[in-house]
């Protein structure tokens, strides 16, 4: 195998379980098996790759995907996804809060801030990672539909998972004014790009990580999920169904 499609085509199945034209031509990304779960039970059909590293489900042209954690794993499944070629990759993930918003809140990001590393394999470090326009306004509208709001703004990815007691750190977040903090959202979005997948992501915010008594714990985070999972994942799937019943093509995106 000496080319990349090469290369991603053989490997999907590896991950997946899905061969190429068995992928929905939308798909949803996730960190959480349960949302692979949720999906499931919603459209009654089987979760594939449970034995895999990446768990899969599709019904009616969309698959959701759980590929892990991490901008590693972001950057893995979006060159697999390649091989597929899907219409549009709908990242549904979690986020601290940064400034103003609060649990349970959700966050639409217009930018992501390339903190990871990972994507600086793909692309200079000063190309911005950004989401398709087209992606984001379909998600803006589900999320009105569902008569929930949001935050919009630009968000950091990081690599590191434990930072909430390095003060700098926090300090260099604050002069940033980030309005949340991720480990996969600029890493989507750069990925995407080089892959030419149109890319977007709706962030849930699970904590307030600035201060002592707002980081995450095992307790609250699974608050979080049981009132907020759901309608999170309504949005996404919602939103992918506009944009597939409405024909338009989500590539507008172009840095040439």
């Amino acid at each position: 195998m000496k080319t990349k499609q090469e290369i991603v085509r053989d490997w999907l199945p590896r991950y997946t379980g899905l061969k190429p034209p068995e992928l929905g031509r939308f798909v949803l990304l996730t960190n959480f098996i349960n949302y692979v779960e949720m999906f499931s039970a919603r459209f009654g059909v089987p979760v594939m790759g449970r034995d895999l590293p990446m768990q899969t489900a599709t019904a009616e042209q969309i698959t959701i995907l759980n590929f892990g954690m991490g901008s590693a794993m972001a950057a893995t499944v979006m060159d697999l996804l390649a091989a597929a070629e899907p219409q549009a990759a709908l990242f549904l993930g979690k986020c601290g809060g940064l400034k103003k918003a609060k649990v349970g809140d959700f966050v639409l990001p217009i930018a992501a801030i390339r903190g990871e590393g990972t994507s600086n394999e793909y692309m200079p470090p000063e190309v911005p990672a950004l989401p398709s326009f087209r992606l984001q306004r379909a998600v803006s509208t589900s999320i009105i539909k569902h008569e929930c709001d949001y935050w919009t703004g630009t968000v950091y990815t990081t690599n590191r998972r434990v930072w909430e007691h390095d003060e700098q750190f926090k300090e260099y977040l604050r002069r940033i004014r980030a309005i949340g903090i991720d480990m996969e959202s600029a890493t989507i979005f750069m990925v995407g790009f080089v892959n030419s997948i149109p890319k977007g992501a709706l962030l849930l915010v699970s904590d307030n990580p600035m201060s002592p008594e707002g980081v995450k714990t095992s307790a609250s985070d699974r608050a979080v999920t049981e009132r907020h999972a759901k309608i999170h994942l309504e949005i996404g799937i919602d939103a992918l169904i506009e944009l597939r019943d409405s024909g338009e093509s989500v590539k507008h995106l172009r840095f040439e």
